[in-house]
């Protein structure tokens, strides 16, 4: 009795959750279908899956909160409209994605400056805030309490010791080790304002309510409302003391000056006035930074909370105005069907695609995954190359040597729907020549992974991957 009472409670249960996953607005097919399958082939699981991490819930004053917090900085900063720059023809598709997606329009009068790959890198940070006179905002997703994560913490007490603000935002999984260190202590008692982002209480209640998995994935640093930091480099050792096995982990991180920067303080003080409550909207009422160089930018920042567009939608455009060249190094190749095509259909019509991805993978599910899409991109003339010293984390797109994408953001669902990212999109040829040079470097280091190779594997890791590819629209 209790049996049959059983399945038909599963019965029941399995077609109600399946509606719902039909009748959800804005989910592509192939997400509906995955999902419909979980839920129907495994019993219970597939419903707990569903409810954990089947939808993006926040709760409404949440939602509500950051909406108001956007609405005021966004008015703030239309009292001070941007020039208008003279874009060229194939860039103007791109840059109203990127707009329509993160709300900002393109700047003239940037600089970039490419940091090294290695610890020397942290270096220009430290020195960076060791000079600041006003104010320093630092934002990670991961700060590990290392050697790197220290120093930094050892300048940021230094300057809020000096009378410099020093407002340090941290996402409250990724950086649990710091805040969990003496440091974190140090930093407040020297005056450091210190808060967490997506704080976890009671996880598995919390996770009823709201996903606990929706994390804050930015990397940013504001000094003095002049110089910028920003890439996929978190604030920690490239020896990476949580996962020393795949070391060195291999960044990018760039410096950035002129009028972008007030973009990234407007993304920072977004963020903090939704984790403290804090009015900063005033700041973006100052000057903007003063022209420094020829670079167009414009930044590219998206979240769950909103669903204007996704980084995959700007991705894919970028693909798109390709001409000649394409060149994208990313940890973790998970994409949508749209922008996975793009890719595929840039190769096809005679661009010249290479996508580097690192050779073991940290994450064995998100590995495995990628490879069950090696072999369409192979196919269609993708050059495949896996970097072997340490794990590439990189994330880089260069369009044409003129173009280019940079940030937080990897070619995952994650990155797309679930994580508060920041990306930076570039035109300027030096720039992106940089860029370029360094993702040159990487294939140096890196050995090509050809479509023979790939039909070679064997009937279990080719059946494995294409699975796990069928679950990509979950990941």
């Amino acid at each position: 009795m209790w049996t049959q009472i059983g399945v038909w409670l599963h019965v029941v249960l399995g077609l109600a959750f399946g509606i719902r996953v039909l009748m959800r607005p804005r989910l592509e097919p192939s997400v509906r279908l995955a999902w419909v399958l979980m839920i129907e082939a495994l019993p219970v699981i597939g419903i707990l899956g569903y409810l954990y991490f089947g939808e993006i819930r926040m709760s409404r004053g949440e939602r509500q909160r950051r909406a108001d917090i956007r609405d005021r900085l966004r008015g703030l900063r239309d009292r001070r409209p941007a020039p208008v720059v003279d874009a060229p023809s194939f860039a103007v598709p791109v840059l109203a994605a990127n707009r329509a997606a993160g709300g900002f329009v393109p700047v003239g009068g940037n600089a970039f400056h490419l940091l090294p790959e290695d610890n020397s890198a942290m270096d220009e940070l430290v020195a960076a805030i060791d000079a600041a006179v006003d104010h320093v905002h630092l934002l990670f997703y991961i700060w590990l309490p290392d050697a790197t994560g220290v120093r930094v913490a050892g300048a940021a007490a230094r300057a809020a010791a000096r009378g410099v603000t020093v407002r340090v935002l941290v996402d409250a999984l990724g950086s649990r080790g710091l805040v969990r260190s003496p440091h974190w202590g140090a930093m407040r008692a020297a005056g450091v304002l210190c808060h967490v982002a997506g704080p976890i209480r009671l996880p598995l209640v919390q996770a009823l309510i709201q996903r606990v998995d929706l994390r804050n994935h930015r990397k940013i640093v504001v000094i003095d409302d002049a110089t910028g930091m920003t890439g996929s480099r978190n604030c920690a050792s490239t020896a990476f003391a949580v996962k020393p096995r795949f070391a060195p982990w291999i960044d990018v991180m760039l410096r950035v000056r002129g009028p972008v920067v007030r973009q990234m303080q407007g993304v920072f003080l977004q963020d903090w006035m939704s984790a403290t409550g804090e009015d900063l909207g005033a700041m973006l009422t100052r000057d903007p930074p003063h022209a420094a160089g020829p670079a167009i930018a414009q930044v590219v920042a998206t979240g769950p909370d909103v669903r204007r567009g996704s980084l995959a939608d700007c991705m894919a455009t970028m693909i798109h105005a390709a001409r000649w060249s394409v060149t994208i190094s990313t940890p973790y190749y998970v994409p949508d069907a749209a922008l996975d095509a793009a890719i595929r259909g840039a190769a096809l019509r005679g661009v010249r695609v290479t996508l580097i991805l690192p050779a073991r993978n940290d994450s064995l599910l998100v590995g495995a995954t990628s490879e069950g899409f090696f072999a369409g991109l192979a196919q269609a003339g993708v050059r495949l190359m896996l970097f072997g010293p340490g794990l590439l984390h990189a994330k880089i797109i260069t369009v044409d040597g003129c173009m280019a994408m940079v940030g937080s953001a990897n070619l995952d669902r994650r990155s797309f729907e679930l994580n508060y990212e920041m990306n930076m999109m570039i035109l300027d040829a030096d720039a992106v020549g940089e860029l370029d040079r360094r993702q040159a470097s990487y294939v140096a280091r890196a050995r090509p992974l050809r479509l023979g190779a790939i039909q070679r594997w064997s009937p279990w890791r080719r059946l494995r991957n294409n699975l796990l590819a069928l679950a990509a629209p979950l990941l």
